[in-house]
């Protein structure tokens, strides 16, 4: 296997300033599907924890911003499902990066070990026109399971978004 381009880890305090570059940078590629939130680093460190888990991707060759990707809405027990969330940051959109690093935490998410989650199925929700996202759900094996109406409150709008699942036994090399 070809080694990855990017890496993985939590964001810590010293990427704010990487962070808010990233996002203003990539204002325009975002804001059709997401709020542009440039100074919203210091909040989505303070809501880590047992129900919200957030990634940075990088790049190994410059260390850049690929993307960040949130894995909310975590609920254990029975259920252990979550819902993954992510922006993609020019100039490394369009260049298979996130694809890589969702591969990353993907597997961190269904992994049992110290390092993971140990989750049993994961779901992306994406606006129907964000037909970049909806191949790149594909694209990571997630089938399609409906569309849900008028699910997010984004951009001053409800927000229709179709909805694609993976459970771990799903996902190469984890499941029986």
């Amino acid at each position: 296997m070809c080694r990855m381009r990017v890496y993985i880890r939590s964001p810590r305090p010293e990427d704010e300033g990487a962070y808010s570059a990233a996002v203003i940078r990539s204002a325009d590629h975002l804001t059709p599907w997401n709020p542009v939130e440039p100074d919203g680093f210091a909040a989505l460190l303070r809501r880590q924890g047992p129900v919200l888990r957030s990634y940075l991707i990088f790049d190994r060759a410059d260390d850049g911003l690929v993307g960040r990707v949130n894995i909310a809405n975590i609920v254990r027990a029975r259920f252990r499902n979550a819902a993954l969330g992510y922006d993609s940051y020019v100039p490394y959109a369009g260049t298979g990066r996130m694809t890589e690093g969702l591969r990353l935490i993907i597997d961190r998410c269904f992994d049992d070990g110290p390092d993971g989650i140990g989750l049993h199925r994961l779901e992306i929700n994406v606006q129907p026109e964000n037909q970049r996202s909806i191949a790149l759900a594909k694209r990571l094996g997630f089938r399609y399971e409906g569309f849900s109406p008028r699910m997010l409150f984004l951009n001053n709008a409800w927000r229709d978004h179709e909805r694609f699942a993976l459970t771990v036994e799903e996902w190469p090399g984890t499941g029986d």
